[in-house]
């Protein structure tokens, strides 16, 4: 059997000093970006990093879980959004009644192998990552050698690590369906569709737009970000195109509460000239005025099933990933 790679064989073959192979594991800005990168490619090859997880993770508990956001597609996106503080308050339930300590992490602007330093950290005993966001292909890596991690997100083609979340597809037909039975027929898509989760409820708007014989106008695609500032400009822009239309699908009830504002303030009323419908039905959806429509996620059910999977993924068990069904909470933004 071959001997385990040591910090000395990945210097050597990088050729740099052990100090610098220490600086770039660490994430030390006194290494250049383009020689850390190098440096945690190669250590990654060389199963460096694989085991020492593997062995601290076997020799040291920490009692604790992690909880991390990162917030590569949307770096002015806070953690006090309403979907963020609902899902953290639930996951630290489930945590807390395990007898588990919850440490947070927000990663701004994720740099490669930010998941390795975590894990390398040895601060938690799992990793729970709220949202993939532009970060599907680092979090499939990091999960083909670190069993105790799970995600809220979409279950996307050829993904490895295990994923908790609502059906995205389903839950956005619901909404537009909706909106098709109260005569819409003009309806926007505030949302950018390249994030994983907004893609397939993106997919479900176009699926229930074919279904209703709606052709499809690009010119109906307004890419709302996730923060009341920049989704509040997305729609005043599109109110100032004079592209018609009249009725909204917002990816997420932020998005729609910034929807109402900006249609308020060019004069437009909700629901008489555009019905609204937002994603998550977050607490504060039933006390806007109007109240919102929103296709909920159950969030108490998923935050139970994320940290159901993630300890028995850290006893060793490979678990599959869990799709919730959603529901259309109707209430007066759409006319009903």
């Amino acid at each position: 059997m071959a001997a385990p790679i040591k910090m000395a064989d990945i210097a050597r073959m990088a050729g740099v000093s052990v100090s610098t192979v220490s600086r770039a594991l660490a994430g030390s800005a006194l290494v250049p970006q383009a020689k850390r990168e190098e440096i945690l490619a190669l250590a990654q090859a060389q199963g460096y990093v694989i085991n020492e997880q593997a062995r601290n993770l076997r020799l040291k508990k920490t009692r604790t879980i992690g909880i991390v956001i990162p917030l590569g597609h949307e770096v002015g996106q806070l953690i006090s959004d309403p979907f963020f503080i609902e899902l953290l308050g639930r996951l630290a339930d489930e945590i807390t009644a395990r007898d588990y300590n919850v440490l947070l992490t927000k990663v701004a602007r994720p740099e490669p192998g930010w998941q390795d330093r975590l894990i390398q950290s040895q601060k938690a005993d799992g990793l729970i990552v709220i949202g993939q966001s532009d970060q599907h292909e680092a979090l499939n890596a990091v999960a083909r050698t670190y069993l105790p991690l799970v995600v809220w997100g979409a279950h996307l083609p050829s993904q490895i690590y295990c994923s908790v979340g609502s059906d995205n597809i389903g839950g956005a037909r619901l909404a537009v369906e909706h909106l098709v039975q109260k005569g819409r027929r003009r309806i926007a898509f505030l949302g950018v569709p390249s994030l994983p989760e907004v893609g397939l409820r993106y997919d479900g708007y176009r699926r229930a737009l074919a279904a209703a014989g709606i052709a499809e106008d690009p010119a109906l695609l307004a890419p709302a970000h996730f923060t009341v500032d920049t989704a509040y400009d997305t729609v005043r822009g599109l109110i100032d195109s004079k592209v018609p239309f009249d009725a909204i699908f917002a990816v997420s009830d932020v998005i729609a509460i910034a929807a109402i504002k900006a249609l308020n303030a060019a004069g437009l009323r909700v629901p008489d000239d555009v019905a609204v419908v937002g994603f998550d039905d977050i607490t504060i959806a039933a006390y806007v005025n109007p109240p919102l429509t929103s296709v909920r996620q159950d969030l108490a059910r998923g935050a139970k099933v994320m940290i159901d999977l993630l300890f028995r993924r850290m006893e060793g068990e490979n678990t599959p990933s869990a799709t919730m069904p959603a529901e259309l909470v109707i209430r007066k933004s759409c006319g009903s």
